[in-house]
């Protein structure tokens, strides 16, 4: 039996393979009037082809706590119930091709308030639909980038209440697992990282200043979400930087302490946090990142990063470096790579009835 095709349990979930999407943000909701940040025939017709393909689990792309916590105007989010409703149609089918619907909740920091990137991915101002990001400290992602406005100590407060209430309405949404997003330089991992949070205050400085918002985030969530459904964290292992970032030996360290607050899983990828840096890309290059926490910590882990063939996603879960996949760009080139991958391994997946021809 393929161990990429073997079900996997978390909590009350029964996740039918280890065949896994990752988030990829599509930047095509609506941008204003009613169905600002509600998925539309596009992100249904996405996931659904994922789902029908034999993914076993499918994170949604970031989807915002609030309007500002966009990446872009035309990023998903759940600050209402128009949203709410939009998403069932979703999760309704998802499940009903046996797909694990999961939904990533996010908020974008000092990298809010862009363009689409096939636009040129632009920072937006007032004019052209954008606003104010915000920040632990008043610094810019990049030169490009506008100077973000630092947080105070009520408006963290009140993010800390937009995810909480955001996973209500995900648990309203039917999704079954819900992520944290902590990593590629949004907000949660801009306090994370020294790298961009110079704050003095509880919220900065010592590892425990600085993890303080990501673990009110963590306790929030799960105090909302149901103990039977499981919780995962996405981080960034590493910013690449020498010094002053957030690096491997935190992660491992903070893997513990999000497992202590309820954390299930651990979504382990890299980077993002700072330009300019030198990262060694190559097939499965963020998977000893995800090995190490997973060797290291009781947590277990999904691994990403130039994950493509069947026989290389195969062995990473046989040696033992993750317990399962999460595949991006590949999937967006083969909606049902699943399938594929089962055939050449000797595994199933669920074929859907008017495709039994193709089996």
């Amino acid at each position: 039996m393929s161990t990429l095709f073997e079900p996997y349990t978390l909590r009350d979930v029964t996740i039918p393979n280890r065949v896994w999407m990752a988030p990829m943000c599509q930047y095509s909701a609506e941008p204003e009037g009613p169905g600002t940040g509600a998925p539309g025939d596009w992100h249904f017709a996405h996931y659904a082809a994922r789902a029908v393909g034999g993914t076993g689990l499918i994170v949604t792309e970031a989807t915002a706590v609030s309007p500002e916590g966009r990446i872009s105007p035309y990023d998903l989010g759940l600050w209402n119930d128009t949203q709410v409703e939009a998403f069932r149609r979703i999760t309704r089918f998802l499940a009903s091709q046996g797909t694990v619907p999961a939904v990533q909740l996010a908020h974008a920091g000092r990298k809010a308030s862009t363009d689409q990137p096939w636009k040129g991915g632009a920072p937006l101002g007032a004019q052209a639909r954008g606003w104010q990001p915000v920040a632990p400290s008043p610094l810019a992602f990049s030169e490009a980038h506008r100077v973000p406005e630092e947080l105070t100590a009520d408006r963290i407060r009140e993010i800390v209440g937009r995810f909480r209430a955001a996973a209500r309405r995900a648990l309203a949404a039917g999704f079954e697992v819900a992520e944290i997003h902590g990593a590629h330089g949004y907000l949660i991992h801009e306090f994370l990282s020294p790298h961009s949070n110079h704050r003095t205050d509880a919220y900065g400085g010592s590892y425990e200043g600085r993890t303080r918002f990501a673990l009110e985030v963590v306790d929030a969530v799960r105090e909302e979400w149901p103990d039977d459904k499981p919780l995962f964290f996405r981080v960034s292992a590493t910013d690449w930087l020498e010094e002053s970032g957030w690096t491997a030996d935190d992660t491992v360290r903070f893997a513990s302490d999000l497992h202590a607050r309820g954390i299930d899983l651990l979504d382990v990828s890299t980077g993002g946090n700072a330009t300019g840096v030198r990262i060694p890309t190559g097939p499965g290059y963020q998977v000893p990142f995800a090995a190490r926490v997973r060797n290291e910590t009781p947590v277990p882990v999904a691994a990403v990063g130039l994950i493509t063939d069947a026989e290389q996603a195969e062995k990473i879960l046989a040696n033992g470096e993750a317990d399962a996949v999460l595949l991006g760009r590949e999937l967006l080139r083969d909606p049902s790579w699943a399938r594929r991958a089962a055939r050449e391994l000797g595994g199933s997946v669920r074929v859907p009835e008017p495709y039994h021809l193709s089996v």
